[in-house]
């Protein structure tokens, strides 16, 4: 009988082990679909898209006028769950940047600079 449960015991550590298993994402690089590098656009609202990553439940996207290193704010700080984000900004200098995160593990953050004029 203690056979037995030491092998119960085993067996479901075991199983457990193999469930909470998270996948380390931290050496993936997100692709920026758009706004891309060093893009001029002449609308506002504008859609931030980027490929997923196998891995990530979720991304985190922030965007910074006019860069992060000189920033005057941070117009955006956000955790979603998609792949895309619309967001109204006024015509100015940006600085966006987004990674991919799991429960433990974040990719490094995939950083672009865009304008927009009036």
């Amino acid at each position: 009988m203690k056979k037995l449960l030491f092998v119960y015991i085993v067996f479901s550590l075991t199983s457990c082990e193999e469930l909470l298993e998270i996948e380390n994402i931290s050496n993936k690089s997100i692709t920026v679909l758009a706004p891309t590098d060093m893009a001029v656009l002449n609308q506002t609202n504008l859609t931030f898209n980027w490929d997923t990553i196998e891995g990530a439940d979720s991304y985190h996207i922030q965007i910074a006028t006019p860069t992060f290193n000189e920033a005057l704010q941070i117009v955006k700080d956000t955790l979603i769950s998609q792949n895309q984000i619309s967001i109204t900004l006024e015509a100015n200098q940006y600085q966006w940047r987004v990674r991919g995160e799991n429960s433990a593990y974040r990719t490094p953050y995939t950083m672009q600079s865009f304008t927009i004029e009036q």
